[in-house]
């Protein structure tokens, strides 16, 4: 099954830019994913070819029309109805590797890509839009964290990592972040591989990898690392917190 990616946006032109080279480009021209950059200016109803309003109630910016958006959604639904469709909004729900790999066994994703002061709310109450973000930041348009959400996709299509295992032992896959990773030389500027990944000892490797995976998260994010052990957040020393005020 070819995974069909259908992007919403007022910049076509930005695709598939990184996505057309290494392994997302190589995928794109063996025939496992596939890519229509929709230009959402062509849905307008009037002769400027409007896209946008200024918002109700006052206020800076400009607002992407619900006439509009609607009419491009309908258009993707149709060539595609059992692809999800996803607005990139910092006001949707984080992306997850979990989701990404949920999109990544459908059939395809279609992608809204949005600009200025954001989308029309009718839109998401009118058609079956989910919103997701890719992190507590605002970008000046949906088409970075577009391609960002299609290219955590597409590596994990079958057949385009090299691996198997490659997808399965990265950071979040089993709520970790990924172990800490060496190579040659074995010693620069003073500084060696640890002795246990060159002893040839797979058992003693696997267990160091996992511990290092659970230091690392406990260390770098603590959120994670509540989520993964169900425990109260630890800090660096092993200490557990404890709220100042015991009525919090």
């Amino acid at each position: 099954m070819t995974f069909a990616a259908t992007v919403l946006t007022l910049y076509p032109e930005m695709f598939p830019g990184p996505l057309g080279v290494s392994l997302a480009g190589r995928a794109r021209e063996q025939g496992k994913w596939t890519l229509d950059a929709v230009q959402i200016r062509d849905f307008a109803i009037d002769k400027h070819r409007t896209v946008d309003d200024t918002p109700a109630g006052g206020g800076a910016g400009m607002v992407l029309r619900v006439d509009v958006l609607s009419a491009a959604v309908d258009h993707a639904l149709a060539n595609n109805p059992a692809a999800p469709v996803i607005a990139m909004t910092p006001r949707g729900k984080p992306l997850t590797q979990e989701r990404v790999r949920e999109l990544a066994e459908g059939p395809g994703v279609t992608i809204l890509c949005g600009r200025f002061e954001g989308f029309d709310e009718r839109i998401f109450a009118g058609r079956p839009v989910e919103e997701v973000s890719i992190g507590d930041i605002v970008l000046s348009g949906g088409e970075c964290a577009a391609l960002m959400l299609l290219d955590a996709c597409i590596r994990l299509l079958p057949g385009v990592m090299g691996a198997p295992s490659s997808g399965s032992e990265e950071s979040f896959e089993n709520g970790l972040l990924e172990y800490p990773h060496y190579t040659r030389p074995v010693e620069w500027e003073g500084r060696t591989i640890p002795e246990v990944l060159r002893s040839g000892d797979h058992a003693k490797i696997a267990a160091w990898r996992k511990h290092q995976a659970e230091v690392d998260t406990r260390l770098r994010r603590p959120d994670l690392w509540e989520r993964h052990t169900g425990a109260r957040v630890q800090s660096a020393s092993g200490a557990r917190r404890e709220n100042k005020d015991q009525g919090q």
